[in-house]
Order: C-alpha cells, then sequence, then structure tokens
C-alpha cells in the first residue's frame, strides 16, 4: 500500500476520466446512427484519440520528473516515452483511417502495458491502473466501433 488513497477521487478523477469518455461514446454512436456524416463524425473521433492520447503520454513526463525512485536510465527513458504517443498520434491522422485508427487502438493498448510496468516505480495510486484499463477499453472500443461503422461492416 503506498501513501495515496486507494478509492478514485470523487470529482477531481473519476468525473473528469469517465467524462473525457463523452466524446469517444457519443461521435462513435452517431457514427451508427447518421451515416451520411460517418466520414466527418469518424475524423471527429481519431482527432479527440489522438488528442487524449497525447495526454495520457504526457503523464510519463510528468512521473519522471516527479519520481524519485526512477534511476537516470528509467528518467530518461520515461521522458522519452511521454512524447512518442503524440508522434504516433499524428502520424494516424496522416494516413488512411483503417491504418490510423489501428495505429491508435494498437498505442492506447501500449501505452497501458507501459503503466503496468510504471506505476510500482512511481508508487502510483492504488486506483489509477484499474482507471487506465477502464478508459483505455472505452476508448479503443469506441475507436474499433467508430472504424465498424464507418465500413459498416
Amino acid at each position: 500500500m503506498n501513501e495515496h488513497p486507494s478509492k478514485i477521487p470523487p470529482i477531481s478523477v473519476m468525473v473528469l476520466g469517465y467524462g473525457g469518455l463523452v466524446p469517444f461514446i457519443a461521435l462513435s454512436a452517431v457514427e451508427w446512427v447518421v451515416p451520411a456524416h460517418a466520414d466527418v463524425l469518424h475524423h471527429a473521433l481519431l482527432a479527440y484519440a489522438a488528442v487524449i492520447l497525447s495526454f495520457v503520454g504526457a503523464l510519463h513526463w510528468g512521473f519522471a520528473m516527479l519520481a524519485g525512485a526512477w534511476q537516470p536510465r528509467g528518467r530518461t527513458m520515461g521522458y522519452a516515452w511521454s512524447v512518442v504517443p503524440s508522434l504516433v498520434a499524428w502520424v494516424a491522422l496522416l494516413v488512411p483511417s483503417p491504418f490510423g485508427a489501428g495505429l491508435l487502438v494498437a498505442f492506447f493498448i501500449a501505452h497501458y502495458a507501459r503503466d503496468v510496468r510504471v506505476a510500482p516505480v512511481i508508487k502510483a495510486p492504488d486506483w489509477f491502473l484499474p482507471l487506465r484499463w477502464r478508459l483505455s477499453v472505452i476508448a479503443v472500443l469506441s475507436i474499433t466501433a467508430g472504424e465498424m461503422a464507418l465500413r459498416r461492416i
């Protein structure tokens, strides 16, 4: 057990974290309901996913700055990793949708895997990984559902 609270802080994290899923869910759902605008809606979904992927990458910059337990090499890797999601997100917006969506999905999964490795080192709060898991799963499912709606699979 670490010094952080084990329950998610109700307003500051839970509402904001889950509130961040609204565009994922809404855009992917509306793609199914309004197929005539699926291209525009899907672009908006992928753009939002790219922004969020950049955001979760930036967390690792903060971890590297503040985690005293990290050895210098690990800290350098934290800084380096923190910019990779932004670069991947940018590329995902430049390539055709099936590839861009797949790249975003793959990197949400890869980023969660990185979080799992880093969380014990930085002594993340007990609620961090379960919350990141739920947010990542919904993001990945929304991107996938949006891609399916666009392709009418």
